[in-house]
């Protein structure tokens, strides 16, 4: 089992009435929670541990997991409110507005973390749940109380405009990255935190920090991935693009669902990854990636679409 570990949140989504007025309709979302659907989806075995509100939201997000058989049982609930984000979409890009004080999510604590089960083999972590606390200290505890003997995986999914501390979160990312196999970051992503400069001498440089893997998307351009043994890029499929809402998670799902189908998914294979494998689970990210943008919304395909 893959256990995806972060922010489960309500997107508002721009819509037009039938009037013309501009309105706001509720979508489950979230980085994190996209990438659970997406593994679920793929017919992975697939957990997901967040703080878990009660409230109408909450329970709306909780049947959308089970119906994309996505296991909750870890996740810690509470009565907190659920975290509502506003999207403003420009030319297909999105934009967020978050409201997330005092939220079940963001109130997670270092105490209310699982005991992981023997069947976790892989966690994911990321998204604005690394930005916050004290939910930010909380992921980070665990992952690195799993790293020693799992397989783990970031994506930072970097969003400037809800960072408050820079030096804090940089710190954190940092750290995580360090202590992650694999590390996943959209160009943009890789530029903010890494500066200016090629993107493979860029990758070589996180590379040497402790990662067995690092991958670069690049929207249309496709993807790459880094090993100490090279590069593989892999092109994305041409698709007319609804939105992106979604897109760099389905295709960390993806990714992680086609080192799982090539047996890889296991710390010892990805320090020798070869080159086959990679190629693969590239190609599965991207096609996965592409239906998503394809459509309104996070709607990632099921693996029957693929």
């Amino acid at each position: 089992m893959i256990l995806c570990c972060g922010e489960a949140l309500i997107d508002m989504l721009p819509r037009r009435t039938e009037a013309g007025a501009l309105a706001y309709a509720p979508h489950v979302g979230g980085a994190v929670f996209n990438t659970a659907i997406a593994l679920g989806r793929l017919d992975v075995a697939t957990g997901f541990f967040t703080g878990l509100s009660t409230d109408m939201f909450g329970l709306r997000l909780e049947r959308a997991l089970a119906e994309s058989g996505v296991d909750t049982a870890l996740s810690h609930r509470s009565d907190r409110p659920t975290t509502l984000a506003f999207v403003e979409l420009t030319q297909g890009q999105a934009r967020y507005v978050f409201y997330d004080e005092g939220t079940a999510g963001r109130m997670l604590a270092g105490d209310e973390l699982p005991a992981l089960p023997d069947e976790i083999k892989a966690l994911f972590f990321g998204g604005i749940s690394l930005v916050a606390e004290p939910c930010g200290t909380a992921y980070e505890a665990l992952m690195a109380k799993a790293a020693a003997s799992r397989v783990t995986m970031i994506d930072p999914n970097v969003r400037p405009g809800f960072i408050r501390d820079e030096a804090a979160y940089r710190g954190r990312i940092g750290r995580m990255m360090a202590l992650a196999d694999i590390v996943k970051l959209s160009d943009e992503d890789l530029h903010w935190l890494e500066g200016p400069g090629d993107a493979v001498a860029l990758a070589g440089d996180i590379l040497k920090r402790g990662p067995h893997l690092v991958c670069i998307t690049e929207g249309a351009r496709g993807a790459t991935g880094y090993t100490a043994a090279g590069a593989v890029h892999v092109d994305a499929p041409r698709v007319t693009v609804a939105d992106t809402v979604g897109a760099g998670d389905t295709f960390n799902a993806g990714l992680l669902a086609g080192l799982a189908r090539g047996g890889v998914l296991r710390r010892d294979a990805l320090r020798q990854l070869d080159e086959a494998a990679l190629r693969d689970a590239l190609d599965l990210g991207v096609r996965a990636a592409a239906i998503t943008v394809s459509r309104e919304g996070a709607n990632p395909p099921r693996a029957s679409e693929l």
